[in-house]
């Protein structure tokens, strides 16, 4: 929990945060979900912007 709650926070990468949890980071990235914590570090204006510029 301390994992998500400082990824969420932005103070860990998605990397480190899943070597502190000790999973892999693609177990990391799913468990996301279970806390309802984005693995995405995108504000909705910057993703809005993406999606026009593809």
């Amino acid at each position: 929990m301390a994992a998500v709650k400082l990824f969420e926070l932005g103070k860990l990468s998605s990397g480190r945060a899943a070597q502190l949890a000790q999973v892999s980071r693609v177990e990391f990235l799913t468990l996301l979900g279970r806390y309802q914590v984005s693995p995405f570090a995108l504000t909705p204006e910057e993703l809005e912007q993406d999606v026009l510029n593809a």
